[in-house]
């Protein structure tokens, strides 16, 4: 049975993989520091700590590291950040189709919502800013 999805909810790729953390920091010095990855979407200069960080590999799949905002659950691997064209419609898409999602929340270069699958395993729906 296929559902009609309206514009801007259909999922359209997979945008980031990796892991939440409570020190940020720390975690984006070891990615940055021990494996040699660069940091692509936190700063023009990779050598600087920062909270968070992207890392886009060669094969065009981005890792990243996530610090929540203070308060939250941190420390847990958010899973796979599915892309969408609009958060709103998706959200209020994907509820009505019941699952459950946080309210979506604005960062500096994103739009997400975060929720779990029926095992518990987490994911969030997540729009680019342009």
């Amino acid at each position: 049975m296929e559902s009609t999805v309206p514009p801007g909810a259909k999922i359209i790729g997979l945008d980031i993989f990796g892991p939440a953390t409570p020190n940020g920091k720390r975690l984006v010095a070891f990615y940055r520091d021990a494996l040699g990855m660069t940091p692509t979407g936190s700063s023009e200069n990779p050598t600087e700590d920062h909270e968070s960080a992207e890392f886009e590999l060669a094969d065009g799949a981005t890792f990243g590291v996530y610090q929540p905002p203070e308060g939250a659950e941190a420390g847990k691997g958010y899973g796979a950040l599915f892309a969408v064209g609009d958060i709103q419609a998706a959200v209020a898409h994907f509820r009505a189709n019941g699952a459950i999602l946080q309210d979506p929340f604005e960062t500096p270069v994103c739009f997400m919502s975060f929720g779990k699958d029926p095992d518990g395993n987490e994911f969030a729906i997540h729009q680019r800013k342009k």
